[in-house]
């Protein structure tokens, strides 16, 4: 009996090895993913190179795009000449200025001429964004 216990048993290993399989190859972990950009704060102007009160608008944008960069993202849209890119902001009159805060809610809308010192508020109000001082030209 003690070959046939042994056969057994080598039976029962063999088996047991055979239905085992391999182990599994241990994956590498994943590296983490690249850390995403920062998103900045946002204000789009929605206007035209040819409305009077969009013209005066021009050279505050300018200059906050300037005066604010890497601190928020400045935009203007011409939706005289594309109006496709300013039918998703609903807009009623030109120019509108629209600010959203780093998680793309709007924060603010506001309507007409908007002079630069009321922008900056929104900027510190209602986008946590201190105030800087205008480039020196």
């Amino acid at each position: 009996m003690t070959g046939r216990t042994a056969r057994i048993a080598l039976l029962l290993v063999s088996l047991a090895l055979v239905t085992a399989g391999p182990a599994p190859a241990r994956k590498a972990p994943k590296p983490a993913p690249p850390a995403a950009p920062a998103v900045l704060p946002r204000l789009v102007d929605l206007g035209a190179g040819k409305c009077i009160p969009c013209k005066r608008m021009a050279p505050i944008l300018e200059a906050l795009k300037v005066d604010y960069a890497g601190a928020v993202d400045v935009q203007f849209v011409d939706v005289w000449q594309n109006p496709d890119a300013g039918r998703p902001y609903k807009i009623r009159l030109i120019p509108t200025q629209v600010f959203f805060d780093r998680n793309g809610r709007e924060r603010f809308r506001h309507e007409g001429f908007f002079a630069r010192e009321e922008i900056e508020r929104i900027f510190k109000d209602s986008l946590g964004v201190a105030p800087r001082p205008a480039a020196a030209k």
